[in-house]
């Protein structure tokens, strides 16, 4: 692994079919690294246009262009202060939309010795809203 390659990083996501991802750049007022709506050709990062369509509507802001850090917490802060969380009316915007709402967080540990580093604060935001934390881990 290079030294320019991150071990660790963060997204905030969105998942549901009820909106147009325009609705959640509105709501947060934060334009997405990744979004597409549920049945068109997804396009990828490259900015080439994939044979496979969206199973669901998506809508995704990530950490890892924005804080340079192999611990878990200054992404997770990045993207909580970013999209102004918590609010209010969010958990309610959920249900309404019957979506599902994540951190999904990167983290990368070879030598198996590293512990993520989630605080507590946000575990309980998210819960609080009725979002999950889950950790990827690669070895």
């Amino acid at each position: 692994m290079s030294m320019d390659t991150p071990l660790a990083y963060a997204s905030f996501s969105i998942y549901q079919d009820a909106e147009p991802p325009d609705f959640w750049t509105a709501y947060f007022n934060v334009l997405p690294d990744r979004s597409g709506v549920k049945g068109e050709l997804k396009v990828l990062p490259s900015g080439r246009v994939s044979e496979s369509r969206w199973r669901f509507g998506y809508w995704s802001v990530s950490s890892e262009a924005a804080v340079r850090s192999n611990r878990l917490e200054p992404h997770l802060r990045y993207l909580v202060e970013r999209l102004g969380l918590p609010r209010d009316d969010l958990r309610a915007t959920i249900a309404r939309t019957d979506a599902r709402m994540r951190f999904f967080c990167y983290w990368h540990n070879e030598t198996g010795d590293r512990v993520p580093d989630v605080p507590d604060d946000i575990r309980v935001m998210m819960e609080s809203l009725g979002g999950t934390i889950e950790i990827d881990e690669y070895r």
